[in-house]
């Protein structure tokens, strides 16, 4: 049987990145699923591709009466809420504390942060229903260490440990475990095309050549651990933190050295 049979998986971020990945990937595991994204007519391009265990909705993540309205299409048409991925957010330009807007600082933290509280807010009471579920909220390694030019987007991401933890405490004896995931470098949108005009992509400037797994991540990757940490696999994970970055936080890995002939 396949692990999300008769499940409904509700995912934000979904018509583009790493969020088209999660979507298949549940699809092909039994799961109905509900694209939720700002982007609708990409959205409707994939629930059109995968048929009719598929649902977009429009979901900006700092609206509510989006969030309740997503909630109530995704019960109406499949079902409670069984598994939420809070994927969607929201890069930052690179600059300086002291340059950094106010207007940049709050829309990084009304998406990247507010947007996963609003989302597991919502969807805590169908989970009840349902008698259950999982929560997997997208971080970034970024969120485990300090990274100059970077403060609204690091600072982000450490709050969603706080979400995390603190939601799993809440929640657990509802049957609802709330996790989070770390990705470092993955090949999508976030580091191949530049954060604002005039900007160069992160690609251009990051090499994973130092790290001790010497590649960039690909969506894939992350969406074999949300699967994972979603699944009853994961039964007995609650409040964790997922690191997912070929080594990167680790540092510099030690060369390989051929022996000598």
């Amino acid at each position: 049987m396949r692990r999300f049979e008769n499940e409904t998986v509700l995912v934000t971020g979904a018509g583009g990145g790493m969020g088209v990945s999660h979507v298949r990937a549940f699809h092909a595991e039994g799961a109905a699923v509900v694209i939720g994204d700002r982007n609708v007519e990409r959205g409707a391009r994939l629930a059109a591709e995968l048929g009719e265990r598929a649902l977009v909705v429009p979901l900006d993540v700092t609206d509510e009466e989006q969030w309740a309205a997503a909630v109530a299409s995704a019960e109406e048409r499949f079902g409670p809420v069984s598994v939420l991925v809070n994927n969607a957010g929201v890069p930052q330009a690179a600059a300086t504390v002291e340059q950094t807007g106010v207007a940049a600082w709050r829309r990084l933290m009304d998406i990247n942060v507010t947007g996963q509280f609003l989302g597991i807010r919502a969807v805590t009471p169908s989970m009840r229903r349902g008698g259950g579920g999982a929560i997997v909220n997208i971080a970034s390694s970024m969120g485990n260490t300090a990274t100059p030019y970077f403060a609204a987007y690091t600072t982000s991401k450490w709050a969603l440990r706080g979400l995390t933890r603190t939601a799993a405490l809440e929640l657990g004896r509802d049957g609802i475990r709330v996790n989070s995931i770390h990705p470092g470098a993955v090949s999508t949108p976030f580091i191949t095309e530049p954060a604002a005009p005039g900007l160069d992509p992160i690609t251009d400037s990051y090499s994973p050549e130092p790290f001790a797994i010497p590649r960039v991540g690909q969506p894939e990757d992350v969406t074999r651990l949300v699967l994972f940490v979603a699944s009853d696999d994961a039964s007995y994970a609650t409040g964790s933190e997922f690191v997912l970055d070929g080594g990167l936080l680790l540092g510099p890995a030690l060369k390989h050295e051929p022996e000598a002939p």
